[in-house]
């Protein structure tokens, strides 16, 4: 699976502890930066993310700031992005199942790197897989965001 990576100053320490992580359970990874705590601004690098995910370019995103309450709203302004703040393991495999996500967020000033591993860990390994009513709902986000979305 390739996953395309981003953070902002406040993530990026995270970001760089995950990378090897991800690629050592068999994944390729591509990182969109940001490589240095001189700040940035996050919505750049969750649109450098979800741009990856919504062309087929990466088959997930990855997503860290300060709480990953930043990237997660800017990432869920792109059309066909299910983005995710997740900060326990139980959410990591509920937000896979029920919502089908596609991007995961995560603050690096709320959770340790440890945790942070088991989250991913659990969102990779993790199929939508709880049938046609999640199905429907999902199909109901999609009707959402078409509904929104200005078209030129």
């Amino acid at each position: 699976m390739k996953i395309a990576m981003g953070a902002d100053h406040a993530g990026y320490r995270l970001k760089d502890v995950i990378i090897p992580f991800i690629e050592s359970l068999g994944h390729q990874v591509e990182d969109l930066g940001c490589h240095c705590g001189d700040s940035v601004d996050y919505p750049d690098y969750a649109l450098a993310v979800c741009e990856k995910v919504t062309a087929g370019e990466a088959d997930k995103g990855i997503l860290i700031c300060g709480t990953g309450i930043g990237m997660t709203i800017a990432a869920n302004k792109v059309p066909g992005i299910r983005c995710a703040l997740v900060h326990d393991l139980f959410s990591a495999k509920a937000t896979r199942e029920h919502n089908d996500s596609n991007v995961l967020a995560m603050g690096e000033r709320v959770i340790g790197p440890g945790v942070a591993q088991e989250i991913v860990s659990i969102w990779l390994g993790t199929e939508f897989s709880e049938g046609p009513r999640h199905q429907n709902r999902v199909g109901k986000i999609k009707e959402l965001e078409d509904r929104f979305t200005l078209h030129p």
